[in-house]
C-alpha cells in the first residue's frame, strides 16, 4: 500500500466521527497533545497497538454530504477513558458520534449527539447478552441491524462487528472501506498531556 493511500480500521478499535473539518479542533477538545502529521499505516497501527496514542483523519467525505473527521484509538476503548459525546459535540457545535466494537467480548457501541443533545445511544456485551445502554429510537440502520424499535425485559438483542459498521456507514463513515483510497493528506496523532 503506497505512502498516498488511506488504511482502514475498525475491528477491536473505537472511533468518533465528527462533523466538520478541523482535526486540530478535535484533538483540542479530546484533551490531546498534538504530536503532528504521521502516515496512515504508522498512525493507524500506533492507534490500535499502544494505549496512550489516537490517529485523528483529515476531513473524509461521507454520510448525507457531510465531511466528518474520525478520531481512532485503544484510548478511547480504555475503562479510564471518559468520552463525553454529548460535552464533545457541545465543545464544537457539531454532531459527534462514538463507536467501539471489540470482537472477543462481544462489545459493541454507538452514541450520536448533536449540538449537546444526546440523539441515541446503544450498548451490547455479547458475552452476557446485557443492553448496557439505550437511549432515544433506533432509526433505519439500526433496525436494519436487527434492533426492535422498543426496548423491555423480553426482547433478545444481537448484535456484531457488521452491525456496528452498517450504522457508522449509515451516520457516517464505515471505516473500514478506507483502505486503498487516495488519502487526502496524513493524519495527525494525538496523545493524552
Amino acid at each position: 500500500m503506497g505512502e498516498g493511500a488511506m488504511v482502514g480500521f475498525g475491528g477491536k478499535q473505537a472511533w468518533l466521527a465528527v462533523a466538520g473539518d478541523d482535526p486540530a479542533a478535535v484533538l483540542e477538545a479530546l484533551g490531546l497533545r498534538d504530536l503532528g502529521p504521521v502516515p496512515w499505516r504508522e498512525g493507524i497501527d500506533l492507534a490500535h497497538l499502544t494505549d496512550d496514542r489516537v490517529a485523528v483523519t483529515p476531513p473524509l467525505p461521507g454520510a448525507r454530504d457531510t465531511s466528518w473527521v474520525l478520531a481512532t484509538g485503544r484510548w478511547l476503548l480504555s475503562p479510564s477513558t471518559h468520552v463525553d459525546v454529548i460535552g464533545l459535540s457541545a465543545a464544537l457545535g457539531t454532531e459527534v458520534q462514538l463507536f467501539a466494537t471489540h470482537r472477543v467480548t462481544e462489545l459493541h457501541r454507538w452514541q450520536r449527539a448533536s449540538e449537546g443533545e444526546l440523539i441515541r445511544a446503544f450498548g451490547y456485551v455479547g458475552q452476557t447478552g446485557e443492553v448496557t445502554s439505550w437511549h432515544g429510537e433506533p432509526g433505519p440502520a439500526e433496525r436494519d441491524a436487527g434492533l426492535p424499535a422498543e426496548l423491555d425485559e423480553d426482547t433478545v438483542v444481537l448484535v456484531g462487528e457488521k452491525d456496528v459498521l452498517r450504522v457508522a456507514d449509515a451516520w457516517s463513515i464505515d471505516p473500514t472501506t478506507l483502505t486503498g483510497r487516495p488519502a487526502p493528506g496524513p493524519l495527525r496523532l494525538g496523545a493524552p498531556d
